[in-house]
C-alpha cells in the first residue's frame, strides 16, 4: 500500500488536514491507508498510530527503538530506513506506565474474497463464522499475536469504531475499515481476550453516533447491561450417537411428545447446568420425547418470554455462558431427549442498542412502516426481500442447529409474516405487485430457510406456528409449499378446549368440537399444541379451564390428555399442565411444585408419564399420524353419552383402541366394536386409583367375542369410568387386523343422531 503524497494542503508526512480530521473524527472509510506501516518514495517507511492522550510513543523494530513524533491530534508518526517487518509499539501515558502493544493497522482483512462475495449475494450459510467477534492467533518473528477480529455489516455508515473494556470505552482509538461495496466494516484488535465486553460506535447515515451491540455476537452482558462479549467456545460434544441416529430417523412417523418450557420459571434461579440435572430427573418421570425451549436467544425484557430478541446469535446470558447451554442440550441428547428451540424471525424490538435503525437507516427492518412495523407489538419487521437480511436469518437458523445441535426450530408467528394486512386496518397496508395480501418476500424467505435446513440437516424438524388456513404449510417447496415439516393445529386446540371448559351436562350440544378436527386432519402434518399461549392473559390454567370440583378437574384433564395423545398428530404440552397448576403461568415465579404433595396433582403427573411411556412403545399412536390409514372412528357420534371411541393403527399392523367418556357418570355394559376377537388388555385406565381416580374399570382386560359392532367384526362390553378413558390393546403377539379394518377411511362416516350405547 503506497503512501499518499503531493496533496493540496498536505501535512509534513503527506496527508491533508481534512483527511486526518476524518480519521480522528471516525468518518474515514479506510484508516489502514493512513495508519500502520507504509513505504515512502525515498526508500524509507513511515509507521503511523492513533494514540490519544499518550505522553510518548516508541516503535520497537529490528531490535531498535524509534521515537514517534506527534503529527496531528492523536496521530503519531515514526520514520525508519527500508521496509518495516514485524513490529510493536510502546505507549507511555501521563501516569508514567508504559504499555507494549501490537498494532491493529498492520493486519490484512480477516474476511476472504469468497466470504465477501457470498455475503453480498446473501448466500453465506455460515455467516456467524466471518461476521461478529472471533479469537485469532498469528505466529510472527516476535512471538504469537492473539486478539479478536471484529466485523459488522453497516453499509450506510459514514464510520464505525469498535470500543469496549479494552479501551476503557473511549471509542476513539479503533476506527474500522470498510470492505468496499459489501457494507462490511472490519478490524483485528490484538490483545482482546474472550470475555471482553464491546460495542460498535456507528456514525450513521444521518451523521448521528450510535452505540450498538453486535448483531452477530455469541454472548452478551446480563441485562440490564447490554454490551456484547467476545466468546470462544471450548465445549466438546458427546452426542455423536444421537446426531447420527437423528440423521437417519423418520421423525414425522416416529414418536414425538413435546414438553414446552420456559427455563427462567420452571424453577427460578437455576443456571443452564443446574437446569440440566433437574430437568432430566423430571423427564425420567414424565417421559416426554422432546423438550421445546421458549426463546433462549438474548433478550433484555424477561416479560417478553424471549419473543423480543435483541441478540439473535447470543444465548441468553441470564443462565450462564453459551457453553453452559451446549452442556444442557448435550446432556438431554445423551439421555435420549430431543431439543426444539422457539425461533423468532418475524419481528424484533426497537431497543436503541440493538438492530433497529442500525446504521442510521432502516437496515434490518423494512423501510416502509406499512411493512416494517408491528403496531400491536411495538416492534420492527425484518425486510425479507433484502438479501443480506435473509442471509442473516437463514444463517441464524443454521447457527442454532450447527453450533447448539438443536433438533428442530418452532418458528413463531408465521401468519404475521405471510400476510401484508396482518393486524392492520384498510389503508395501513400495501398490496403486493399482483394486488394480493400475501407477503411474497416472506414466503420466499420461509421456503429458503426450510429448504436450506433440509439440505444441510436431515432429521431436523421445522415447525410452524401458523394460525390460518394458508395452503401447503407442510408441503415441500418444490411443489410450491412453504416446506415446514409440521404445523401447530390451532383449530384442534381451540375447539377441544371449548369442549373441555363446558360442564358435562352441556357437552352433548357441542360434541362436534371434538370430532371436527378429523375433517381436516390430513390437510397438513400437525402438532397438537397446548402451549404457553393457552395459560396466560386471562385464559386460565388448564386446571382452571375445567368446570367442577378438584376431582372432576383432574379426571377431565387425564381424559383430555388421553385424547390428545390418541388423536393423529404429535403432541405439545406446556409446563405446569402436567401437574394441574392452579394459576396462569407467570414468568416471574416458579411452577407450584408443592402441588405434587397432593394426590390429584401427583396422580395427574404420573398419568402423563405412563401415557408417554405407553405412547413411546406403541407405533399405532405415531407411525401413521399423517395418513388416513392410521385412524378409524368406532363411534364419533355418541353425543348423548359424551363418548368418543376410535382405533389407531400402526404401520407394523398394531392397533390401539381409544375409549373416552366425557360424561360425569360411568357407562356400564358399553358395547364397542373391535377388529380382533379375543382378550384386549387395559393398557391404561385414567380412572385408576394410582392416578387419583375412582378405581372403576374392567379388571385389567375385556374380551371381544360378541356380535359385529361399529363396522367391526366383533365387539366387547366395557365399563367406561366417569370422566375416564381407556386404552386397549389386543393381548396377542404378532396379530394383524382383519379385513374389515383394512381400509379405516371407509368407516369414518358416523350418524350424528346415533343413540347412547350405555
Amino acid at each position: 500500500m503506497s503512501d499518499a503524497g503531493n496533496q493540496v494542503g498536505a501535512t509534513v508526512d503527506g496527508f491533508s488536514e481534512e483527511e486526518y480530521q476524518r480519521l480522528i473524527g471516525g468518518a474515514h472509510h479506510d484508516p489502514h491507508s493512513i495508519l500502520g506501516a507504509h513505504p515512502l518514495a525515498d526508500g524509507r517507511s513511515v509507521v503511523r498510530t492513533l494514540r490519544h492522550h499518550a505522553r510518548t510513543v516508541e516503535l520497537l523494530h529490528d531490535g531498535e527503538v524509534v521515537e514517534f513524533e506527534s503529527t496531528y491530534g492523536g496521530i503519531w508518526s515514526a520514520f525508519v530506513d527500508g521496509p518495516v517487518g514485524d513490529y510493536r509499539i510502546r505507549v507511555t501515558y501521563e501516569d508514567g506506565n508504559a504499555h507494549e502493544v501490537d498494532d491493529p493497522y498492520r493486519w490484512l482483512p480477516t474476511l476472504g474474497e469468497m466470504d465477501v462475495y457470498l455475503i453480498q449475494e446473501g448466500r453465506h450459510e455460515q455467516l456467524w463464522k466471518v461476521l461478529g467477534a472471533h479469537q485469532r492467533s498469528y505466529d510472527t518473528p516476535n512471538g504469537t499475536v492473539t486478539g479478536t477480529s471484529f466485523a459488522v455489516w453497516a453499509p450506510n455508515a459514514h464510520g464505525v469504531r469498535v470500543t469496549g473494556e479494552f479501551d476503557f470505552w473511549s471509542g476513539i482509538n479503533q476506527p474500522m475499515r470498510s470492505l468496499g461495496s459489501s457494507g462490511i466494516w472490519e478490524l483485528f484488535v490484538p490483545g482482546v481476550a474472550p470475555g471482553t465486553a464491546y460495542k460498535y460506535a456507528i456514525l450513521g447515515a444521518d451523521r448521528v453516533w450510535r452505540d450498538k451491540a453486535d448483531p452477530m455476537a455469541n454472548w452478551a452482558e446480563v441485562p440490564p447491561a447490554n454490551a456484547s462479549k467476545v466468546y470462544q467456545s471450548t465445549y466438546s460434544w458427546g452426542d455423536d450417537a444421537w446426531i447420527e441416529k437423528r440423521s437417519t430417523s423418520d421423525v414425522l412417523n416416529g414418536p414425538m411428545s413435546i414438553y414446552e418450557l420456559h427455563i427462567g420459571s420452571w424453577k427460578r434461579g437455576l443456571s443452564y447446568r443446574e437446569f440440566a440435572d433437574a430437568l432430566i430427573a423430571d423427564l425420567a418421570e414424565t417421559a416426554f420425547t422432546h423438550v421445546e425451549l421458549l426463546p433462549v436467544e438474548q433478550h433484555p425484557f424477561e416479560g417478553s418470554w424471549g419473543y423480543q430478541v435483541t441478540g439473535y446469535y447470543a444465548a441468553d446470558s441470564k443462565f450462564g455462558e453459551p457453553d453452559d447451554l451446549r452442556y444442557l442440550i448435550d446432556r438431554l441428547h445423551q439421555e435420549g431427549y430431543g431439543v426444539i428451540l422457539d425461533w423468532v424471525p418475524g419481528h424484533f424490538p426497537k431497543d436503541e442498542f440493538a438492530l433497529g435503525r442500525f446504521d442510521g437507516t432502516a437496515l434490518y427492518e423494512h423501510p416502509d412502516p406499512r411493512r416494517g412495523e408491528h403496531m400491536d407489538w411495538g416492534t420492527y419487521i425484518f425486510d425479507f426481500g433484502r438479501r443480506e437480511v435473509r442471509n442473516f436469518l437463514v444463517a441464524n437458523a443454521l447457527y442454532w442447529l450447527e453450533e447448539f445441535h438443536m433438533d428442530g426450530l418452532r418458528v413463531d408467528a408465521v401468519a404475521s409474516m405471510l400476510y401484508l394486512d396482518y393486524s392492520r386496518e384498510a389503508g395501513q397496508w400495501e398490496p403486493n405487485e399482483f394486488g394480493g395480501r400475501e407477503n411474497l418476500q416472506a414466503v420466499s424467505f420461509l421456503q429458503e430457510v426450510n429448504a436450506t435446513v433440509g439440505k444441510r440437516h436431515p432429521g431436523v424438524m421445522m415447525i410452524a406456528e401458523e394460525s390460518t388456513s394458508w395452503p401447503g404449510v407442510t408441503k415441500p417447496t418444490y411443489v410450491g409449499g412453504l416446506g415446514f415439516h409440521m404445523k401447530w393445529n390451532m383449530g384442534w386446540m381451540h375447539d377441544t378446549l371449548e369442549y373441555l371448559s363446558r360442564d358435562p351436562i352441556y357437552r352433548s350440544w357441542h360434541h362436534d368440537d371434538m370430532t371436527f378436527s378429523m375433517v381436516y386432519a390430513y390437510s397438513e402434518q400437525f402438532v397438537l399444541p397446548i402451549s404457553h399461549d393457552e395459560v396466560v392473559h386471562g385464559k386460565g390454567s388448564m386446571w382452571g379451564k375445567v368446570a367442577g370440583d378438584s376431582w372432576r378437574k383432574a379426571a377431565n384433564l387425564r381424559s383430555y390428555y388421553t385424547h390428545m395423545w390418541g388423536h393423529p398428530g404429535k403432541q405439545l404440552l406446556f409446563m405446569g399442565s402436567e401437574i394441574g397448576a392452579f394459576d396462569e403461568w407467570r414468568e416471574s415465579a416458579s411452577l407450584p411444585w408443592w402441588l405434587l404433595e397432593h394426590k390429584l396433582h401427583s396422580g395427574l403427573r404420573r398419568y402423563v408419564g405412563d401415557l408417554n411411556r405407553f405412547y413411546r412403545s406403541s407405533p399405532a399412536l405415531w407411525s401413521q399420524d399423517h395418513v388416513p390409514a392410521g385412524f378409524q372412528w368406532l363411534d364419533g357420534g355418541d353425543r348423548n353419552g359424551n363418548v368418543f371411541t376410535y382405533l389407531r393403527y400402526g404401520s407394523d399392523g398394531s392397533v390401539v383402541a381409544v375409549l373416552i367418556n366425557f360424561a360425569a357418570q360411568p357407562h356400564n355394559w358399553y358395547r364397542v366394536g373391535l377388529p380382533i376377537a379375543g382378550r384386549w388388555r387395559e393398557a391404561l385406565n385414567s380412572d385408576a386409583e394410582i392416578y387419583g381416580g375412582s378405581g372403576m374399570g374392567n379388571m385389567g382386560s375385556v374380551t371381544a367375542d360378541g356380535e359385529p359392532w361399529n363396522g367391526q367384526p366383533t365387539s366387547a362390553t366395557v365399563v367406561l369410568p366417569p370422566l375416564g378413558s381407556l386404552l386397549l390393546v389386543p393381548d396377542t403377539d404378532g396379530v394383524t387386523v382383519v379385513d374389515a379394518a383394512a381400509d379405516p377411511a371407509a368407516d369414518t362416516a358416523v350418524d350424528p343422531t346415533a343413540a347412547d350405547h350405555s
